[in-house]
């Protein structure tokens, strides 16, 4: 990993070990022209629409680096349009695999293989956003040529293990600020999509030594027998993700950066899911893995780790478009994940969004949405009074409200916090439980479970959703004054909550 985007960093870490298995697989078999691509989750992927496209870099017929990119693909195949199947239990219920092979190879496309994944995935839209992926990495292999012919190949390369030396120094400084020590943290999944009342503990085992730390999980739940697993990848990314949170923002995001850092996440358990196992949960266990990390290290480092986010709820609306007649996908991104936790000196974002992605405000356009799907939203805010009280006030969360046009829609819920709300740190409050409830026209009430399919609900149906909060940090009654009256004036507080928790009229 020489440099990547910072944008959604749980695909992004996950590039450099599919790159080490194609390597492995083609070995001298890698020409100029090359484009590889990659889905596979017992190969190293992440998640199986999370489709990585990469192509080697060569100069003077040498390879000096690769290009990669990698999306989520609106469709891969599998039983359930869109991807994302909670009545899953083994990989092919949920996907076209695809191990790492050939679309491209020494610049001429192979129709074959091309028509043989595309043929197995329900959507045109696909292909199309395969192409912009390889116009991304045609365009960085361009870039990364042009850069070693400027300053040649000698120039590149010691700058290149110079950069990498430097971000090594620079993380394990930052772990030698950490106390040497074994600390642990705990936290809890709730339901696998097949078992009313389940519950996987994810347990972290955190030794700091010195300038190196290890991450060990091997005290976690064994795999489930629904979707509710993760890989390998996965889970090192939501850990090594979660980790930089509580170091130097400056530290460059290379390979450098994670050799101090040592993963431990065996196969068989619930964040690294023995094949044929179902995985296309895994990304969304990183809320878990996060909580587990920051209630290990927060005696250790108080001062750096922060309450708890809160936890992923998703919808995913699949149908037929009554204006086009055609099929589309779309994840409600508006209401999926809520606030983060606050944390010493720093309140918690409103409405981040994933904690593996960008922040909510940004993740959906209204308007986009409103064209794509034949839905109407209603209402999209901030929900009063869904921040943990704190000294420092966790982010608030949002309520939703849609009205569903389309006829027969289909809709796949998957996510967590509707059991347990997230917690407060230090006398910090947590915040509200997550919520998805239909209404039918006839009135009819649905509430879904965290993992579930919903089939045939009919036009104008009306969808409500609230997600939570963040954590708050500190005595909530030690919070600025001006602060708690700034918080009440915007309506982020209730003059009941003002005057309750903290103490203000």
């Amino acid at each position: 990993m020489l440099e990547q985007t910072e944008n959604l960093p749980i695909l992004s870490f996950s590039l450099g070990p599919v790159c080490k298995e194609i390597i492995k697989q083609y070995g001298d078999e890698i020409y100029p022209g090359d484009v590889i691509i990659h889905n596979d989750v017992f190969s190293m992927g992440n998640q199986n629409n999370d489709v990585a496209i990469f192509k080697p870099v060569f100069y003077k017929n040498v390879l000096v680096g690769w290009a990669a990119a990698k999306g989520h693909q609106a469709d891969i195949g599998g039983a359930v349009q869109g991807g994302y199947n909670p009545n899953a239990t083994e990989v092919w219920q949920e996907a076209i695999r695809i191990p790492a092979v050939k679309l491209y190879e020494k610049g001429k496309l192979r129709k074959d293989v091309w028509n043989l994944i595309f043929a197995n995935i329900r959507l045109q839209m696909v292909q199309e956003d395969i192409k912009a992926q390889i116009g991304a990495v045609t365009l960085g292999e361009r870039r990364l040529e042009n850069f070693v012919v400027k300053y040649g190949i000698e120039v590149f390369e010691a700058h290149k293990l110079a950069l990498f030396e430097s971000t090594e120094k620079m993380m394990r400084a930052e772990i030698r600020a950490i106390p040497d020590g074994i600390y642990t943290g705990k936290s809890m999944v709730y339901f696998d999509g097949k078992h009313k009342g389940s519950k996987f503990p994810i347990q972290a085992i955190i030794t700091v030594k010195s300038d190196q730390i290890t991450f060990d999980f091997s005290k976690s739940s064994p795999q489930t027998k629904g979707f509710v697993n993760g890989t390998y990848t996965s889970s090192c990314s939501a850990i090594t993700l979660t980790f930089l949170q509580m170091v130097n923002p400056n530290i460059p995001h290379n390979e450098g950066m994670i050799k101090p850092l040592k993963y431990i996440v065996p196969e068989g358990t619930i964040l690294n899911a023995s094949y044929p196992a179902a995985t296309t949960f895994g990304n969304h266990l990183c809320p878990q893995i996060a909580d587990s990390i920051f209630k290990a290290l927060g005696p250790a480092i108080p001062e750096k780790v922060t309450a708890g986010w809160n936890h992923l709820l998703c919808s995913l609306f699949t149908g037929i478009h009554p204006r086009t007649n055609k099929k589309y996908v779309d994840i409600c991104f508006l209401g999926m994940k809520g606030g983060s936790g606050a944390m010493k000196g720093t309140d918690g974002y409103d409405h981040i969004g994933m904690i593996d992605a960008s922040g909510g405000v940004l993740d959906q356009d209204y308007e986009m949405y409103e064209q794509q799907t034949p839905h109407l939203i209603l209402q999209h805010e901030f929900l009063c009074d869904s921040g943990g009280a704190g000294q420092w006030r966790g982010g608030l969360g949002t309520v939703t409200q849609i009205l569903l046009k389309g006829n027969n829609t289909t809709m796949v819920v998957f996510g967590d916090g509707d059991v347990e709300k997230n917690y407060g740190l230090f006398g910090g409050k947590g915040s509200v439980l997550n919520q998805i409830k239909l209404t039918t026209p006839k009135g009819k009430k649905i509430i879904p479970m965290s993992k579930d399919i919903i089939n045939s609900i009919p036009e104008n149906t009306h969808y409500f959703q609230i997600a939570g909060g963040g954590g708050g940090y500190g005595n909530p009654k030690r919070r600025d004054k001006e602060k708690v009256k700034m918080d009440l004036k915007n309506e982020k507080i209730s003059k009941n909550e003002a005057l309750k928790i903290y103490g203000v009229k």
